[in-house]
């Protein structure tokens, strides 16, 4: 049996990578997942174990009755279980972004690493300028729907003048369900209780990524987790928004970037 690093030591990425890594990622409130981490999978070339995990409130053609984040937290715990791991390094992108971080604050025990891209807002209380931000999204979306509701939430997530070309090639079968998910999430990120001071409590160490051309909450959220997690890196990517292809948020160096934070951190193996 191979050995593994003792957990907070540091190793290179072929160290850690003599025994199984396994990441679980969670995509955002529009692809699913295996779409949305193909080009990371890619990418990786089998380096480590990426189990995609697509988000309970797409789990059936409505979001399901009484939807909450706890709901997908739970949900979370029990996947990791299925895989039987105990511990786990923890990737997610903006809806799946905001469960990851419930996720650590819940349980911080189970994390090995948090990595995040442009998480989609952060559990608990909003500062003013976070609550400032997410009440012209609620004002502008209202009595939106379908490919309206759609067109105007990519609109209000980039900076002013950024331009989204609309999608090539016929609409997606899973796209209608997407409307009513995203708005049943944004409801549920606002009912979910919280304490901000739950993510001190996770030492696992947190890469985060943002885009220089996402709207402003990112940048705004940014500064409030690195003032929460212990050991965070934050780091900013020229010409890159939110709803860019993923190959193009999955640089070579992002990808680099998430190679060091998974090698950084590993359990003995069990005899």
């Amino acid at each position: 049996m191979t050995a593994r690093p003792v957990a907070g030591t540091l190793a290179t990425f072929e160290e850690a990578n003599t025994v199984t890594i396994d990441v679980i990622a969670l995509p955002g409130g529009v692809m699913p997942a295996a779409m949305r981490y193909q080009s990371l999978r890619n990418a990786l070339h089998g380096e480590i174990a990426l189990h995609t995990k697509d988000l309970e409130v797409y789990s059936g053609e409505q979001p399901p009755p009484y939807y909450s984040i706890e709901l997908e937290i739970e949900a979370l715990g029990r996947f990791a279980d299925s895989l039987g791991l105990e511990r786990f390094h923890l990737l997610g992108y903006s809806g799946g972004g905001f469960v990851s971080l419930a996720f650590a604050g819940a349980h911080p025990d189970r994390l090995l690493s948090l990595a995040l891209f442009e998480p989609a807002s952060i559990p608990g209380k909003l500062t003013v300028e976070e609550a400032a931000l997410y009440t012209q999204l609620e004002t502008e979306l209202a009595g939106l729907s379908g490919p309206e509701f759609m067109r105007k939430f990519v609109e209000l997530q980039v900076r002013e003048g950024v331009v989204v070309p609309p999608p090539e090639g016929p609409t997606p079968p899973w796209m209608a369900t997407r409307p009513a998910g995203l708005a049943a999430m944004m409801r549920a990120f606002g009912a979910h209780p919280f304490d901000r001071a739950a993510l001190r409590r996770c030492s696992a160490p947190v890469f985060l990524g943002y885009g220089e051309l996402t709207g402003a909450h990112e940048e705004v959220g940014a500064g409030i987790l690195s003032r929460l997690f212990p050991d965070i890196h934050v780091r900013r990517f020229s010409g890159i928004h939110h709803f860019v292809s993923p190959e193009h948020i999955y640089s070579s160096d992002h990808v680099s970037a998430l190679r060091d934070l998974w090698a950084r951190i590993s359990t003995p193996a069990e005899e």
